[in-house]
């Protein structure tokens, strides 16, 4: 994990002055499981979201500025510094390697999205068999947990492709860890339990495939779009904290949606909106190509330009 300055245990909700057990869970209930998300409120706001008197949520937004780790400014090359520890996961392909820059990097999420049977679920594990390598061979030497919303996975896929970068399939899937996420609470708590694991787990790599299809199927219609958002929002949180805290790559896969509306060019856009889209460090679209090959496209990043590169899924995983 990345050592941080100060070692002390972070203030939690239950650390607010005057905050019993049953406030602190209705807190809790309300999505508020951080102290500056508390802070930033304001009292009748809280009071509404939480079920509080007013009086009471003004002096809980007291507290909490007092305790959030609001944090400060930090130099240029303190930040620089942080940069060095980030990590390259090989794709197996020198062809995306390129296109990102030398892999796909930690301390990021990276966003994957294209139509059914573009490869979005191969890059997954073809990325969770990658990431066992050692350092030296352009994996990151730690383990992968596997959240599967839409039952995708397959640990006879996993054994393929680890036989053909030389890892025991045995092996490999000890080291991928699986759950099937039933709705999107269920996913989200699954997150809470990565944190919780990671104290004992060298967490390298987290994979949500997909990402947004239990928030599309929960959050029907324009009435539900900002509770789902907000929801997507939290989550997206979580899920880059794992990987700053743990130097970890986090990958989402995502559905796209046609634009009726468009007259000219390529209709598909990712679902999710700018919430995924301001979360995602990198976002690339897969497509179908000629000859059954694919094309990944690097559509976002903070110093990467865009760019596509071409590769194939064959029976080994992702080749040139």
């Amino acid at each position: 994990m990345i050592e941080t300055e100060d070692e002390a245990p972070e203030p939690t909700v239950d650390d607010l002055p005057g905050v019993g057990p049953a406030t602190a869970e209705k807190l809790r209930e309300a999505g508020f499981n951080e102290l500056l998300a508390i802070a930033v409120m304001t009292p009748s706001a809280l009071a509404d979201a939480a079920e509080l008197g007013e009086a009471v949520s003004a002096k809980i937004i007291s507290g909490a500025k007092k305790l959030a780790n609001i944090g400060g400014f930090v130099s240029g090359s303190s930040l620089l510094e942080r940069r060095r520890q980030v990590l390259k996961l090989t794709s197996g392909t020198t062809s995306i390697d390129e296109l990102l820059g030398g892999g796909f990097e930690t301390q990021s999420i990276c966003e994957v999205y294209g139509e059914f049977g573009s490869g979005k679920t191969q890059v997954g594990h073809q990325l969770a068999v990658n990431c066992l390598l050692p350092k030296e061979q352009g994996g990151l030497d730690g383990e992968v947990f596997y959240i599967d919303t839409e039952d995708t996975f397959r640990p006879e896929r996993i054994a393929q492709m680890a036989r053909a970068v030389g890892i025991e399939p045995d092996v490999a899937l000890e080291r991928i860890h699986v759950a099937r996420a039933y709705n999107s609470s269920h996913q989200m708590l699954l997150v809470d339990e990565i944190h919780r694991m990671a104290k004992n787990i060298d967490v390298k790599m987290i994979i949500v495939d997909s990402l947004i299809a239990h928030f599309r199927a929960e959050f029907l219609g324009r009435g539900m779009l900002a509770d789902r958002q907000q929801k997507l929002n939290r989550h997206l949180k979580e899920l880059k904290k794992l990987a700053d805290v743990n130097n970890a790559l986090v990958l989402v896969t995502n559905q796209v949606q046609a634009n009726p509306a468009s007259m000219w060019g390529d209709p598909n856009k990712p679902v999710g909106g700018h919430i995924v889209g301001h979360a995602s460090t990198f976002r690339l679209y897969l497509r179908k190509s000629k000859g059954g090959s694919r094309i990944a496209r690097l559509v976002d990043s903070p110093n990467l330009p865009e760019g596509e590169a071409k590769f194939f899924v064959t029976s080994e995983g992702l080749t040139d």
